[in-house]
């Protein structure tokens, strides 16, 4: 049997009027976000998503929102037809591809007499041109202001407020995302509980290669070296996460020890911390299921990794 090829909807509107059409049939809808370059930690998802719904859909967006100016939105990298190429391989495949080709009006460019979308993106077919562009913004107060929050203060923002309106054009029931984005995860499930959206929202484990390095788009900015020394990340946590099962509870050590190995090994350490699991507030030892969170620089690619410890 052939693979299913999906359908490719970028309208809005036309997404709207397909997700209604399933759920009139009785259809319960997944949607797995994602900013594309699809690699087996996406498709793990797609496979999740399949467990707990009908019909499934995957939206393909690199949201500007997300990126501030010194970040590589300009280099991030996008393969849209090895996409569906991949996406067809899934046993099941997927029913419905959104690809918006912008979702956020940021206004217009009175200097360049043109609208404007962030970074160069055109505002196309998913928003109304106007000249006085989108002002609102969804934020989760608390949570996004610690680990990625610290280094990114526009992140999350950008997340919330693209992924509410990916909610309100697709509206499935289930949404999955991957939990190696922990902080995102967490985002989305108090986004979505104190917003009263009817959805869902499932974590789905780390997806990691055969040499335990957390699967990303990015990685393949890494150099052959880099690559290898940023082994160091799962190496180290693996470590850490044995040694806290093993009796070690007080979190400083066990934070040494990874910023230890990562450095030693070249990279730049952005953060590690070990917070709650829920309320991603710092723990200075381990009595509840907590996350042992890191960011960390090798070469001009910042990687996250985590683990959860559950002792």
């Amino acid at each position: 049997m052939a693979p299913k090829e999906p359908l490719v909807i970028s309208d809005k509107d036309e997404m709207r009027k397909w997700s209604r059409a399933m759920r009139s049939q009785g259809k319960v809808i997944g949607l797995v976000p994602t900013m594309g370059y699809l690699h087996e930690g996406h498709l793990s998802l797609v496979r999740e998503a399949h467990k707990h719904t009908n019909v499934v859909a995957v939206s393909i967006y690199v949201n500007p929102g997300q990126f501030s100016p010194t970040e590589d939105l300009s280099t991030y990298p996008s393969d849209f037809e090895g996409d569906i190429q991949k996406l067809m391989s899934v046993p099941g495949g997927v029913d419905v591809v959104f690809h918006p080709h912008n979702l956020y009006d940021y206004g217009f460019d009175t200097k360049k007499g043109d609208f404007v979308a962030g970074e160069g993106d055109g505002v196309v077919s998913c928003i109304e041109q106007s000249a006085l562009g989108h002002e609102t913004w969804v934020r989760v107060e608390k949570l996004e202001k610690g680990l990625c929050g610290k280094s990114r203060p526009v992140f999350f923002r950008g997340v919330a407020t693209i992924v509410t309106k990916l909610f309100n054009i697709v509206e499935p029931d289930v949404a999955v995302f991957g939990k190696k984005d922990y902080q995102q995860w967490r985002v989305i499930q108090r986004m979505v509980r104190d917003l009263d959206f009817s959805i869902k929202v499932i974590g789905s484990e780390v997806t990691r290669d055969n040499d335990g390095l957390a699967m990303s788009s990015r990685n393949v900015h890494l150099l052959p070296q880099e690559r290898e020394k940023a082994l160091s990340i799962s190496k180290s946590l693996l470590r850490a996460q044995s040694i806290a099962k093993d009796g070690q509870v007080h979190c400083e050590k066990l934070r040494n020890l990874v910023i230890q190995c990562i450095t030693e090994a070249g990279g730049r350490v952005d953060y590690a911390e070990i917070v709650d699991q829920e309320s991603l507030e710092k723990v200075e030892e381990i009595k509840n299921p907590v996350v042992f969170c890191v960011a960390a620089w090798f070469g001009k690619v910042r990687l996250i990794d985590n683990m959860e410890i559950n002792l």
